[in-house]
């Protein structure tokens, strides 16, 4: 520690921040609706790669690694658990080294129970050793939270990996097993935000089995559980008239799995997607016109309401369900405020899942 009180690392950490913090109140939620000039830009016909598509791609602004957790102690006691891992770029350009470079790290964890909603945030310059996504061996790390590859590893399941994250009152150990490939979302990986060229690179891992340790205020518990990770690369995934998205996760009891998401519009002309995944793994896409995705219910929090009861009908697949947050106040209060938490639902189909509410 210097005698002002500052280390390289601290001074690296709130630079990280500042940086990234004052793009987001000029830009809205990190710049995701400017425009994209002099990066990257999504276009149909990408040929994935792995190991290497689990990597960075700093030629992009902004991409993610997201994992969420439906977990259940031995008493049959609900949680939910998330770990993410943003990287953004500041500018484009060349990647610069060291301290000089222009990615920007951000993290966010969360322990959820029926009580009690417990979040962490923290932010690091790349460049210097605090953050990075390694594809082989795969790890991706910021500090001390970590997702890396165990004994066995297979790049085309992205498993098996370790989970962990902590902070003042929670933390979690997980491991992460999967016996089906990743999936694809979109149009092989080429996932549409809107009518125009909002888009992003995305596949998923949808059928993770957890096991592990989640502990909140030093008393730990052992889980089992499922989880669905989301891999996600993009340069303006959002339109300009467009204020945010709803997103959800869905772990059907017969072993199907349903992403759905709607980009929300200014004009409520809405913007939606999904993907139905077979138990083995086969996808099926599906359009706006397929999916009704209807709130039934607010939480006021932080001085918003937000929609957190829904209604999902899709009725080419015959499903029509309520969907009901564990804990309505699931509200990540981080840097850019966002409701995340664990659900299940009920209906024509049984299950729990994730839903993600940004913008609001």
């Amino acid at each position: 520690m210097s005698a002002s009180g500052i280390t390289r690392r601290t001074f690296a950490g709130g630079a990280a921040f500042l940086a990234l913090a004052a793009t987001a109140r000029a830009q809205g939620f990190a710049g995701l609706e400017e425009k994209a000039d002099g990066f990257a830009l999504v276009v149909p016909g990408r040929a994935f790669s792995f190991p290497a598509d689990h990597g960075p791609h700093p030629e992009f602004r902004i991409e993610w690694w997201y994992v969420t957790a439906n977990l259940r102690d031995a008493a049959g006691t609900a949680y939910g658990a998330q770990w993410t891992l943003f990287r953004q770029a500041l500018r484009p350009g060349p990647l610069l080294e060291g301290w000089a470079t222009q990615q920007v790290w951000m993290a966010h964890a969360a322990v959820t129970g029926v009580d009690a909603h417990h979040t962490a945030e923290t932010f690091a310059r790349g460049g210097v050793g605090q953050a990075n996504v390694e594809a082989a061996p795969f790890r991706a790390f910021i500090d001390a939270w970590q997702m890396r590859a165990l004994d066995g590893f297979d790049t085309d399941r992205i498993a098996p990996l370790e989970l962990t994250a902590s902070s003042s009152d929670f933390s979690y150990a997980l491991r992460l097993t999967a016996d089906r490939p990743l999936v694809l979302q979109g149009d092989g990986g080429f996932s549409k935000k809107s009518e125009r060229e909002q888009a992003s690179y995305y596949y998923s891992q949808p059928f993770f089995k957890v096991t592990g340790e989640v502990a909140v205020d030093g008393k730990p518990v052992t889980v089992t559980g499922l989880a669905w990770m989301d891999r996600e690369w993009s340069s303006q995934p959002l339109a300009s008239d467009q204020s945010g998205w709803d997103w959800f996760a869905l772990h059907l009891d017969g072993g199907e799995k349903l992403m759905l998401y709607r980009m929300r519009h200014a004009d409520d002309r809405h913007y939606a997607s999904g993907n139905f995944i077979s138990p083995e793994g086969k996808a099926t896409s599906l359009a706006t016109a397929e999916i009704a995705m209807t709130p039934k219910g607010t939480t006021e929090i932080a001085g918003r309401r937000i929609p957190t009861a829904w209604h999902v009908a899709i009725p080419r697949l015959n499903l029509a369900i309520d969907c009901t947050p564990l804990n309505p106040k699931s509200w990540m209060g981080t840097a850019f405020a966002y409701w995340e938490g664990p659900i299940s639902f009920a209906g024509s189909h049984r299950g729990v899942g994730y839903l993600e509410l940004t913008g609001y």
